[in-house]
């Protein structure tokens, strides 16, 4: 598969940043949109919008179609066995917090354990940090080693027969580490304990089936995939779809009310009550057909070459600190410059039209264990080259030039 000329699918890439040619390197953050994508979101507003699941107009009955026909998409892309499996939410932030507050409603109580690892974004904790303050749960941390990488036996020794849910990240948003998902998984199992699997930056870098992982539940977000904003996926098994209640009230997603009780509709309309946001669940499914279009294995190739070369380059730059080590990692590379804070290093990057992250990543407990405040974060998407590393490690000299390092 050619990857020199898939700029040109992404409009975002005519302009110049500062007289520069932009640099994109925050795809872990957000990832840029092919114009297919952006292209669907204005013919559905232009030819087929309405709200879906409520008239039976011409326009409602189009818009449901699609809408329904994305979520198919979505069923065949993870592989899951089950339509009513997929759950459509306003993220993947969101689908941690349906998941945390459905099940901790159900299944929580006082004293149960839930397992998370030292990897975690804030989205995968504070969810379950207010289960701790609503219900009287206790989080425990698998650690990490030195080079960020989580041992299973690390999870053994954390488990006792108070352990109600693990919850870990497919890929580590900081130092892109890929966690042995199956290895832990198949742990969980052997106890008979759920797990959730934090995949934000899982689905858009390496193939996913669902069914093979044999997870309770995997968060996605679509914006980290090529998507629109304002969408999630939450991935839950059939039998978690159907027990578990509902996440929040509202319309469409009951089948009868009365003054004195409610019947909820089945999953996964129980699930997304309100009007959904239509355009982006249908805009979504381009996003999927580009990455398939590409072949997640294509992508997965690519994106590793990229940063292996990345890495080597860092590796060369002796005030460059890199973070982590792992044997498996994937599309991220946080790293320091002793003598200037990742803040001052993103800003004089964007100057050279080179855009990465700095802070905390939303990773504060990851950066305490480090014994960092911030890093500077380059992650790499499908339009990233070995040009663009260059051009960040030609920027990141001129860092070194400026603090006189």
């Amino acid at each position: 598969m050619e990857f020199n000329n898939i700029k040109l699918k992404f409009p975002i890439f005519k302009q110049k940043i500062k007289g520069k040619p932009l640099i994109y390197l925050d795809s872990a953050n957000s990832a840029q949109k092919p114009q297919t994508v952006i292209d669907e979101i204005s013919r559905f507003y232009e030819t087929e919008f309405s709200n879906v699941g409520r008239s039976v107009h011409t326009l409602a009955v189009k818009a449901t179609n699609k809408f329904e026909e994305t979520r198919d998409i979505v069923q065949s892309y993870i592989n899951a066995k089950h339509r009513e499996e997929i759950i459509f939410t306003k993220g993947a932030t969101e689908a941690i917090n349906l998941v945390a507050t459905s099940f901790g409603e159900k299944y929580i109580q006082k004293g149960d354990e839930i397992l998370l690892t030292e990897l975690e974004h804030h989205s995968n904790y504070v969810p379950w940090h207010y289960l701790r303050k609503k219900r009287g749960v206790i989080i425990k941390f698998a650690s990490i080693d030195e080079n960020g990488e989580i041992n299973v036996d690390e999870f053994k020794k954390q488990i006792t027969d108070k352990t109600k849910m693990i919850a870990f990240t497919h890929i580590s948003n900081v130092t892109g580490t890929i966690m042995p998902v199956k290895k832990i998984i198949d742990l969980a199992k052997s106890k008979n304990i759920p797990v959730l699997i934090d995949g934000t930056q899982g689905a858009q870098h390496i193939g996913l089936d669902v069914q093979d992982l044999d997870c309770d539940f995997y968060a996605i977000s679509c914006h980290k995939m090529y998507g629109p904003n304002g969408l999630g996926i939450l991935y839950a098994k059939k039998k978690w779809a159907e027990e578990l209640p509902p996440y929040q009230g509202g319309g469409g997603m009951i089948s009868e009310v009365n003054k004195d009780s409610i019947t909820y509709a089945d999953s996964p309309t129980k699930f997304e009550a309100g009007t959904m946001q239509t355009a982006e669940v249908v805009a979504f499914a381009k996003s999927i057909e580009f990455i398939q279009d590409l072949g997640i294995k294509n992508i997965e190739n690519h994106e590793n070459k990229v940063l292996e070369y990345g890495l080597e380059q860092l590796k060369k730059n002796n005030s460059v600190n890199i973070i982590g080590n792992p044997k498996k990692r994937a599309s991220i590379m946080s790293f320091t410059i002793k003598g200037i804070h990742p803040h001052d290093i993103a800003t004089i990057l964007d100057d050279d039209g080179v855009a990465i992250r700095a802070g905390h990543h939303c990773c504060q407990i990851l950066h305490n264990k480090l014994g960092i405040p911030a890093s500077a974060r380059a992650s790499i998407g499908v339009y990233n080259n070995k040009e663009d590393i260059d051009a960040l490690c030609d920027s990141i000299n001129k860092c070194k030039k400026v603090f006189q390092i």
